[in-house]
């Protein structure tokens, strides 16, 4: 049983979109965001940076954090999504979401979403910033059916949440062709509307 701390984001849904990808049982542990669970010490001793998600496998009985760290996990201990020969180019993207994708698209989201009319420069330099991911992403997409090769992995299960809160960016994913197909094909996933739906019934996948 895989025990699941984390909250109704982005990065909490990469999680739980693999688990349901790879049909394992788990367990949901709710993090209020809002209420600072995420600092409470017993939470701290799993998550150092108080940080969701986490994971504690407790057929192994070990946790892990960072959401890259758990997909690598899961993907080695259930040998999907993972494939060695793309490994290398499997890693590359997924550190591109961890590195790049989710912090500047996470900053739009603060300055654009959460904090409008706060920071001109911050709402204008994180909006050319995420528009020009959205670019980078439909130029990869044009040339490659996944973000790593021909086949669905890991590194698209990470970038994939960020994306579906394309409606708060106001870029337009419908300009986009090539991110818009790989979006709308994910998200035709019997696995992707599950864990989208992780902690919401019903939750609507937002559509270009």
């Amino acid at each position: 049983m895989i025990e699941l701390f984390t909250a109704n984001t982005p990065n909490g849904k990469k999680i739980s979109i693999m688990l349901e990808e790879i049909g394992y049982d788990y367990k949901v542990t709710k993090i209020d965001l809002d209420k600072g669970d995420q600092f409470k010490s017993d939470f701290k001793r799993i998550s150092p940076f108080s940080k969701i998600p986490v994971i504690i496998d407790h057929e192994s009985n070990k946790s892990i954090f960072e959401s890259g760290a758990i997909l690598i996990y899961l993907a080695e201990k259930s040998g999907k999504f993972y494939d060695k020969i793309e490994r290398l180019k499997i890693n590359q993207w997924l550190m591109a979401q961890m590195g790049t994708i989710g912090p500047m698209i996470g900053q739009h989201h603060q300055f654009h979403h959460y904090n409008p009319g706060k920071s001109e420069f911050g709402e204008e330099r994180y909006f050319k910033i995420t528009k020009r991911i959205y670019k980078e992403l439909d130029y990869r997409l044009e040339h490659s059916k996944f973000l790593a090769g021909e086949n669905y992995t890991i590194a698209d299960i990470a970038t994939w949440p960020w994306i579906a809160r394309h409606n708060w960016h106001d870029i337009g994913l419908n300009n986009y062709k090539n991110l818009k197909r790989w979006y709308v094909d994910i998200s035709r996933r019997e696995a992707v509307i599950k864990g989208f739906q992780f902690m919401i019934k019903d939750e609507p996948i937002p559509q270009p």
